[in-house]
């Protein structure tokens, strides 16, 4: 951290560093690999009290250890660097493919393909940016590249009576909205799912039910544009 013209650092447990600022782990000692305020770490030349002082009005090693922790650069390697920016493209390509179907075929794309569809159109990751935002963006971008759509999927399932109740309970945390459900000689539902669910009821249905229940793709229900948040 640059404060007052000098540099200060702290050694700590980059893995923790993010969880403290979550406020997931309330233990100083956890994050710090000693409590001493450095010029330099990997010199080992320790900040002088005076310097502390006037950069921080005070010469707490805590309390100055917690305000670098908090507004202070995280300094990762080259390698680490890149390490994250490709979990975060990835975790971006993931959560489109599971909110965005193709509208033509009304069938979800796969990961692969959205990494792909980024790369065409030279995406780079954005550090200080959350992956649902960037997801939101990517979608408007792959727009102009790609058929994409933002949408909820209509299925209708049909499940056996033997099957039913205990195939519903198994579906309920894969089903968004359950818009009707008819119970006779079989269980039959009209519900909203994400996209990325889709693969997932499709296959609990064929192995649960030996091929005997179906599953139909309705139609598509549009997210409107103006629905910034995924859940």
């Amino acid at each position: 951290m640059k404060k007052g013209g000098k540099r200060f650092e702290i050694a700590c447990y980059k893995n923790k560093v993010m969880s403290w600022r979550s406020g997931a782990e309330k233990d100083l000692d956890e994050v710090l690999q000693t409590s001493s305020v450095f010029n330099n770490v990997s010199k080992g030349q320790v900040a002088k009290k005076d310097d502390l002082s006037k950069a921080f009005g005070t010469d707490d090693l805590t309390e100055i250890c917690k305000q670098i922790l908090a507004k202070g650069e995280l300094q990762v390697s080259d390698k680490e660097r890149q390490s994250q920016l490709e979990t975060s493209f990835r975790d971006i390509a993931t959560i489109v493919a599971e909110k965005c179907v193709n509208p033509e075929t009304k069938r979800p794309y796969t990961v692969n393909l959205i990494e792909r569809a980024m790369k065409d159109i030279h995406y780079s990751v954005k550090a200080n940016k959350s992956t649902k935002q960037q997801a939101l963006e990517v979608i408007r971008q792959l727009k102009d590249s790609i058929e994409i759509q933002r949408a909820h999927m209509r299925l209708r399932l049909v499940l056996p009576a033997k099957d039913g109740k205990r195939l519903k309970e198994k579906l309920k945390p894969l089903l968004k909205v359950v818009e009707s459900e008819d119970f006779d000689d079989q269980l039959e539902m009209v519900c909203l799912v994400d996209p990325g669910c889709f693969r997932e009821i499709d296959e609990l249905i064929r192995c649960e039910t030996k091929g005997k229940g179906s599953l139909e793709v309705l139609s598509l229900k549009d997210v409107e544009e103006g629905d910034e948040r995924l859940e």
